[in-house]
């Protein structure tokens, strides 16, 4: 006789217990007492050979008895998980339980069936369902109970899918999670792949401890995870969902270690699950807000860096291995992981599209300025509309301010480097502008011409989406805004701000505590933010005092002098018009207008030049002055008055 399995020890067990005669009518019946043909009749000699199969099992077993010995499994416990496992796979095993057990019947072993038939097993102690019950085997929920409401000895059980195919040998998900694989991971930068081995160096020595992993990008942390789980021998398992019943035995089988996916919001708590019975390490993919719990576990965080220069043109090179623009684009971006291997992926689609088999940096830039792949649409408005330096008229003053600014965005990555302690303490390397000055005197599109420039994406905040007057709504909306932004290095426009960055009001309803609580967050989390964000306003005086301190540059906006207003009609204007160098002056000097007020009259002015098949003239201009003035409950000055325009010969 071939060596039995402890499947067969099981089904022997349950024979010998319902008393089945060697010779029956039954398939059932005759199915059973096949099974029990030759093996030992005494529950101690049944129990003996199934400790000799234990310790040296067959391909069969060695699954279930690997998880026995690691959970010093009783030898019930151990037969009642072969007898589950058997009624998922074998039909005819199904139908000789269900005879096993009438009148109760059900092909799903029952509570007391299982303690009757091998509890008798152990010679020191009867079983009892109770006591089954309350066993490792279904704590962990890897066995588990049906039909509540019928009495304890009565009530079925059985294992998940996944944990049935496991005992078997065979790979399969766990509902509500995936199996990371590593050929699919983001290529990590060798310094974080050394942090990752040194973190599960640090993992291997400890019991029931938790890594959070933090970053803004989740493709990274779960890299991350994938790094750590290879140096420990084993795989990650992202659990998307928290579904644990039986988990650590599946885990323990499958040599997983498990990775939540946890981004609680500002001022929020999230509990990290615990698995019954899983001792080993637990790793946690999460945003940059937020506090994480773990009752009675070692909670450690480590947050992932941003690749330094070199490490950026090594992933550039990865991302665009045919072409030449690794170290521009290293110069230019400073990006994290996720994006430059985004970014090379919708480069490469771009080229293609175009033509071409290879991108080259302004590819990159084109990519990047369209803002595909920030996920940031919900939150606010891409600007993409590119602003060449001709369209932004300005007094040499302030275009000297505004280039010092973009100096500041370009060399903002490693600003620090040979400076002193205290100028390297918590240096962040985000971008913090105001632009102050009233309506229509540039300030959106000096911001615009800025992103241009740095060849970045530009969104101007969506105030409405942002706002909530759910407590808390607010501030989690913005976590997740400037979180995705600092991913993609988005530069964020801030239009109006003070409705968000005002000052504090004195407490004295609970809606001004609330408002306060929402103010004192986004002045900690500008202070942090690893971007470039622009801020407006129509008046500095608005902002609380605390705010000034955390801006790099504030920028003033004037009203436009007459020379700037000069030019500013000739930028608008272009060639198509007949004005005469003295008319341009008369609007210049006469019209204090701003730049936004005398694009609104150029463009009035073509819509009556262009219904008429004509070019732009003096009359058609002070025509939509008048309407523009009328809107702003002005008086045309004097001298641009239509009755003062000379009639034309």
């Amino acid at each position: 006789m071939s060596k039995p399995t402890l499947t067969q020890l099981a089904l022997a067990a349950v024979a010998q217990r319902v008393g089945v005669p060697a010779e029956s009518d039954s398939p059932e019946a005759n199915y059973l007492a096949e099974q029990a043909r030759g093996l030992p009749t005494t529950p101690d000699a049944l129990a003996d050979l199934a400790r000799q199969i234990a310790r040296k099992p067959s391909a069969d077993d060695v699954s279930l008895v690997r998880l026995a010995t690691t959970w010093k499994l009783s030898l019930a416990e151990t037969l009642s998980l072969a007898l589950v496992a058997a009624i998922e796979r074998d039909l005819l095993a199904g139908r000789a339980i269900a005879y096993a057990q009438t009148p109760v019947g059900g092909s799903r072993p029952t509570l007391g069936l299982l303690a009757e038939s091998f509890g008798r097993l152990d010679a020191t102690k009867l079983l009892n369902p109770v006591q089954l019950a309350s066993s490792p085997a279904f704590v962990s929920g890897a066995l588990t109970l049906h039909n509540d409401g019928a009495p304890l000895p009565e009530r079925p059980v059985s294992l998940s899918l996944p944990l049935c195919l496991a005992l078997s040998g065979e790979e399969t998900n766990w509902p509500g999670g995936v199996i990371d694989h590593p050929d699919a991971q983001l290529p990590l930068p060798e310094s974080v792949l050394a942090q990752c081995r040194q973190q599960a160096a640090a993992l291997s020595r400890e019991t029931a401890s938790v890594l959070v992993l933090r970053s803004a990008a989740l493709d990274e942390t779960r890299a991350a995870a994938t790094a750590i789980a290879r140096a420990l021998g084993k795989r990650p398992f992202i659990a998307e969902t928290i579904a644990t019943p039986g988990l650590a035995a599946w885990l323990l089988l499958r040599d997983l270690i498990p990775v939540f996916i946890l981004e609680p919001g500002p001022g929020e708590t999230k509990q990290v699950p615990s698995i019954p019975l899983y001792d080993g390490p637990v790793l946690v993919a999460a945003g940059i807000d937020g506090t994480l719990d773990a009752p009675g576990r070692q909670l450690t965080h480590w947050s992932l860096p941003l690749p330094n220069l070199a490490e950026r043109e090594t992933l550039w090179r990865q991302a665009l291995p045919h072409g030449t623009a690794a170290a521009e684009l290293s110069r230019s971006h400073r990006l994290s992981t996720a994006r430059i291997s985004q970014l090379g992926k919708l480069a490469h689609h771009r080229a293609h599209l175009d033509g071409r088999t290879t991108p080259d940096a302004s590819t990159v830039r084109a990519v990047s300025r369209s803002g595909e792949g920030a996920g940031l649409e919900s939150l606010a408005q891409l600007i993409a509309d590119p602003i060449p330096d001709d369209a932004l008229v300005l007094s040499p003053e302030l275009r000297a301010e505004l280039e010092g600014l973009l100096s500041r965005c370009h060399h903002r990555d490693g600003l620090t480097s040979n400076l002193g302690a205290a100028s390297a303490t918590r240096y962040t390397a985000g971008v913090r502008a105001l632009f102050v000055g009233p309506s229509g005197t540039g300030k959106t599109l000096a911001a615009c011409w800025l992103a241009t420039r740095l060849g970045l994406p530009l969104y101007r905040v969506d105030l409405a989406n942002i706002n909530s007057k759910y407590i808390g709504e607010t501030e989690k909306n913005l976590a997740r805004l400037l979180a995705r932004a600092e991913r993609t290095e988005a530069v964020l426009l801030f239009d109006e701000a003070d409705s968000l960055f005002g000052k504090r009001t004195d407490v004295r309803e609970s809606n001004d505590r609330f408002a306060n609580a929402q103010t004192n967050y986004l002045l900690q989390r500008i202070e942090t933010f690893d971007s470039i964000a622009i801020l407006t306003s129509n008046s500095r005086a608005r902002f609380d005092n605390a705010f000034s301190r955390r801006l790099d540059l504030i920028v003033e906006f004037p009203q436009p002098a007459p020379a700037e207003r000069r030019a500013l009609w000739q930028a608008h204007l272009g060639d198509a018009h007949s004005l005469t160098m003295q008319e341009l002056n008369l609007l210049a000097g006469q019209c204090d207008f701003p730049g936004g007020q005398i694009r609104n009259v150029v463009l009035t002015a073509a819509v009556a030049a262009r219904g008429n098949g004509q070019i732009i003239d003096f009359g058609k201009l002070v025509h939509a002055l008048q309407a523009e003035y009328r809107k702003a409950s002005r008086p045309i000055p004097p001298a641009l008055s239509l009755s003062r325009i000379p009639a034309k010969t």
